[in-house]
């Protein structure tokens, strides 16, 4: 069974994440959208808000797990016996931080391959940082996230 993980914060999940994922279903047996947990990061949403959301997104995927772990992603990858790990690029300087990561994480775990996929452009500037920045600016994120992100947002008070 080819079982890909990929990882993120997820703070929020946006449309360019929910785009990868989709298009990597032909790919693999099995997604885990696993949500890395950093005891040092502050999150502007629960992981169980977070997990929640993703669900509801992928609710009619089959083959799409949604987990959270703590720790190395590549540790992570191993203790489920994933054979990919999935990432998505927006731009080069993405493609160099996750060119590094890949080739460490290959001296780690030489079994485990990642899979770098390109974002389409219309997707290419969008990321949860900013996503983050005009939810607390109480404007619409309407375009960047899913419509049921939109949806738990009016009743999520941030």
């Amino acid at each position: 069974m080819k079982i890909a993980v990929f990882p993120g914060s997820f703070d929020p999940i946006t449309i360019g994440h929910v785009d990868i994922v989709k298009r990597s279903i032909p790919l693999f047996d099995k997604i885990i959208v696993a949500i890395g947990v950093n005891t040092q990061k502050k999150y502007l949403f629960s992981l169980e808000k977070r997990t929640e959301w993703i669900k509801e997104v992928f609710k009619d995927y089959p083959t799409i797990e949604v987990s959270s772990y703590i720790g190395l992603t590549i540790n992570y990858c191993k203790e489920i016996g994933a054979q990919y790990l999935l990432r998505g690029i927006r731009s080069a300087s993405d493609f160099e931080y996750e060119k590094t990561i890949a080739h460490l994480n290959h001296t780690m775990e030489s079994e485990i391959e990642t899979i770098l996929m390109l974002s389409p452009s219309e997707y290419s500037s969008i990321s949860s940082t900013i996503v983050r920045e005009i939810i607390l600016g109480k404007g619409d994120v309407s375009k960047f996230v899913p419509i049921e992100i939109v949806n738990g947002l009016s009743c999520h008070n941030v």
